[in-house]
């Protein structure tokens, strides 16, 4: 892989934490956004963490613009992991208060999109090349009862994905985005689900029934494929299926 830097959302867990510390143990500097804390990635030498909390948009330019700052001279790609998430609200959607339809849609939506512009916008003068990877879902592209949110969501990232590639795709110096699918991965959204009380969640059985017949993939194993797939180069605004790689 190409001397690289990294910037990702969601870092404190999950994906979002494995992937920042197999990209540090790589010898690349990772920037992890995030409310919490990974006490893991703390102690990586070459990980700066900024404490952000992702619904507050009024920020995320200049903290962009900070980040690619310093980029070093010796770079040969910048890219921007955009991985936060969230799952709730699961359920039917007129139990859905506007409060929590409206955070899901600042969080896992409006912020990608508007990290995506400001890395496009301040990175354009940069001779390197530029990556977005979204992580997306299986969910964005299959309705699910009490999920329809999540699912909204997840086709808005890859519509958005999508669009962009068509814009960039002529561009000069284009930036290559794609979404990710990763599958079904162990991660705490995964339990949260298989949490839920299984008579207000209609999905809750089919989450417990992939965790118990072992459909669920490792973190690690999620994390060596997004390895993969960053030192791939695809046609920009492809939907890159976990198969793919």
């Amino acid at each position: 892989m190409k001397r690289s830097q990294f910037i990702i959302t969601g870092a404190s867990r999950g994906i979002g934490e494995q992937l920042s510390l197999m990209l540090l143990e790589n010898g690349f500097p990772v920037t992890g956004i995030a409310r919490g804390q990974s006490e893991r990635l703390m102690q990586q030498p070459g990980y700066t963490h900024i404490h952000y909390d992702l619904a507050d948009h009024d920020g995320l330019d200049a903290l962009i613009q900070s980040q690619i700052h310093t980029v070093q001279d010796d770079i040969e790609l910048v890219c921007l992991i955009n991985n936060a998430g969230m799952l709730e609200p699961l359920k039917a959607i007129e139990r859905c208060s506007a409060k929590e339809i409206e955070h899901h849609f600042q969080v896992s939506l409006v912020t990608p999109i508007i990290l995506t512009s400001a890395f496009i916008r301040h990175t354009k003068k940069l001779n390197i090349k530029r990556k977005v990877i979204n992580l997306t879902s299986g969910s964005g592209t299959y309705p699910a009862p009490h999920m329809s949110v999540y699912c909204t969501a997840k086709a808005g990232i890859n519509m958005f994905t999508q669009c962009v590639g068509a814009e960039q795709q002529f561009t000069e110096n284009s930036v290559e985005i794609i979404a990710v699918d990763p599958g079904m991965v162990d991660t705490d959204m995964q339990r949260q689900a298989r949490s839920q009380d299984r008579e207000a969640f209609e999905m809750g059985p089919a989450f417990q029934q992939a965790y118990e017949t072992g459909q669920l993939l490792a973190k690690e194993e999620i994390g060596r494929h997004l390895l993969r797939l960053i030192g791939v180069s695809f046609d920009t605004g492809k939907l890159v299926m976990y198969s793919d790689g």
